[in-house]
């Protein structure tokens, strides 16, 4: 098993930046893909990047690709999501969630496919 505790969320303009960071405790984490997705108020949960277990392959939705990147220190096991270029419609509780990998590429988008998930940490961008 995998427990997963973020942090980083905060206060933020739009435009500005901020670093989630997912801390991961237990099973082996360099043989996990990892996903970020968030959820707003009267929202379901989205799914917003993920990073295969070898870290060669990530996927982003749409609406975050150019502004979001997600990496991987597996020696610090630690999965992060640096938001660039922030959004009040960025403005959502973010979780972190694994599952333990198949293929060095595999990656999903689907929170379903997720075994493990944080608690979440709050992100509000203010316009």
């Amino acid at each position: 098993q995998v427990q997963l505790v973020e942090s980083g969320g905060g206060l933020v303009q739009a435009g500005g930046s901020v670093r989630l960071s997912c801390a991961a405790s237990g099973d082996t984490f360099s043989r996990y893909q990892l996903g970020w997705f968030c959820q707003a108020p009267g929202k379901e949960r989205e799914f917003v990047a993920a990073i295969s277990w070898s870290g060669d392959n990530k996927l982003y939705a749409d609406s975050v690709k150019g502004r979001f990147t997600i990496s991987r220190d597996n020696a610090k096991n630690t999965v992060y999501l640096q938001m660039n270029s922030l959004k009040p419609e960025d403005t959502a509780v973010y979780y972190c969630a694994a599952s333990y990998g198949r293929e060095r590429y595999y990656v999903t988008t689907r929170g379903a496919d997720y075994d493990y998930w944080g608690q979440g940490t709050q992100v509000t961008v203010s316009s």
